[in-house]
This record gives C-alpha cells, structure tokens and sequence, in this order.
C-alpha cells in the first residue's frame, strides 16, 4: 500500500458506485476519480442547484464521464427513503456526506443535526439499500472519533451540548457502525465488505460551513496551515471502495504523523469504538430510531 494513490484505482468499468455528499469536498474529488476509472457515480446532493453546478465542473473536465444526480438529504429520513426506492444495483455506498460542528439544531425527524445527519441518515440509506449491493459498504469516519462516546441518556444534545463533542460522537458512531456491520454480514456468509475510512486533516468546506465564532476562524486558518490538499484526503476513501487488498472490517487512513497527512494504510481505531457491546446498543437504537430494520435482522 506504500505510497497508494489514485493512479492505482483499477478500472471501474461496469460498476456502480453511490457517493453521499458528493457535490464538494472529499465526496466531488471521490465521484471525480471513480467516473474518471470508467465508473458510473449516483453523486447525491442535498441541494439541488449545488449538485447540479458540480456535475457540470465534472462533466465539464470529463466529458464521457457516466455521472448522474440525484437529492438526498440525509437530515430528513424520508428524503433517505425516497432515494433508496428509486436505486437499482449498486456495487459499492461511499457514506461520505457529513456536516461538523454547527450550533445545536434538530433534524427534521427531531435528532441532534450531527448524530441524525452523519450517523442515523447512513445507517438508514445502507440497510435500505444492502440487498442490493454487490460489493462494498464504505463508512467515512474522521480522527475525531477517538475520545468520542456515545450519550445515550441524551443524544439530542438537549441537557447538554458541545459542537465538537458531538461531532466526536458522530464520528465515533460511524466506527461502531461499520465494524458492527462487518460483523453482522460475516455471520451472515456474505460477500459484501464494510470498510471504514477517514481522511486525516484536509481541507474542505466542512470546516467553514459548520462552526461559528472563533471555532470557525480558527479552522479557517488551520485549513491554510495545516491541512492538506482535498485529492490526498480522498485517497483513503477511493483505496476503500476500489482495492482488491482492502478487507472488511479495516479503517484506512494517513500513514503520516498523528494520522493528519499522508498516503492511505490501515490504522487502529479507538479501542472503544471496537466495543462490540455498545456497537449492539448502537445498533438497537438506530433502528428504533429510524425505522430501518436491516434484512439479516429480520
């Protein structure tokens, strides 16, 4: 894997691949690279106008590309169900879309923004849409997962709430999630794999559109100082969803220091986050929550 980048990405062709969030960021720059492999990309988008504008950048630099848009909202989970009626076959969800950071706010369905958005929202679009893919469930986490938890006695954040805290639990969340479902879907004898990823520190809009105040500017400087570039960020994402070495149950990330930077390999989650124990309790919750009962569980 030493030095993985995405000129190793094989050729897609004849695959299908769903990006969440794909209309900026890591998700535009993931969407970009599998249809420039010879995949065909279901970029979703919560806003249609900006969904549309990025479809045309990308078809604009890859002219032959088989893209195609379709809205989701994963903060409302009726928008979720929506989509997933209207999804064939699908080879491989990149759950990348997320939001970090903002001022304490409800989904429409009356969850935290960050725990219903980042988590609840792709639990439910990926048991939704598991009978149908063939290949690959990708979850993108972050570095902030570690020292996360999960408030199970307040998930709305209602007595209590930080923005980086819940962020934390989010994130945190997605861990627990994909490596319960990389459980779940070897009990069960299946082929599909669920791979976690995240990105290290880069720099994207995620950054700027969620946190106010002096959380916000400090981020803004961060991202000049620190971060690195989008395409280095994705990598890890792009090798989860495309490498034939990648298995079920890793979490993909930098090789550099602190996991910030660098070229993709598998590192270690936090040791909580294995917790197969919470993991269950996640998962019960989820689907009471959300209405989603996956397949293997019925």
């Amino acid at each position: 894997m030493a030095d993985w980048t995405a000129d190793r990405i094989p050729d897609q062709s004849g695959r299908t691949f769903v990006v969440t969030g794909a209309n900026s960021g890591l998700g535009y720059e993931t969407a970009r690279q599998l249809a420039g492999h010879g995949g065909r990309v279901i970029m979703t988008a919560r806003n249609e106008t900006k969904g549309r504008e990025a479809v045309a950048k990308l078809r604009a630099d890859q002219p032959d590309a088989d893209v195609e848009l379709r809205t989701l909202d994963l903060a409302d989970l009726d928008s979720v169900r929506a989509f997933a009626a209207d999804v064939a076959e699908v080879d491989v969800l990149v759950n990348n879309a997320g939001i970090m950071m903002p001022p304490r706010s409800l989904t429409k369905q009356g969850f935290e923004s960050q725990f219903g958005t980042n988590h609840l929202g792709h639990f439910a679009l990926t048991g939704l849409l598991l009978p149908r893919v063939r290949a690959r469930v990708v979850t993108v986490s972050s570095g902030l997962h570690r020292g996360g938890s999960i408030h199970f006695d307040d998930l709305t954040g209602e007595r209590k709430y930080s923005p980086r805290v819940f962020y934390s639990q989010s994130k945190f969340a997605n861990v627990l999630f994909a490596l319960e479902l990389d459980r779940r879907l070897r009990a069960e004898g299946s082929a599909v794999l669920s791979v976690l990823a995240h990105p290290g520190y880069s720099a994207t809009n995620l950054q700027s559109t969620g946190p106010t105040g002096l959380l916000s500017l400090a981020m803004k400087v961060s991202n000049r100082l620190i971060a690195q570039d989008v395409s280095m960020g994705a990598l890890n994402q792009l090798y989860a969803a495309t490498d034939p070495a990648a298995k079920s149950g890793q979490f993909i990330g930098p090789d550099g220091r602190g996991e910030m930077r660098g070229y993709p390999h598998v590192v270690q989650p936090d040791p909580a986050a294995t917790s197969a124990e919470t993991a269950r309790r996640l998962w019960d919750v989820s689907e009471k929550l959300t209405g989603v009962r996956y397949a293997f569980d019925a």
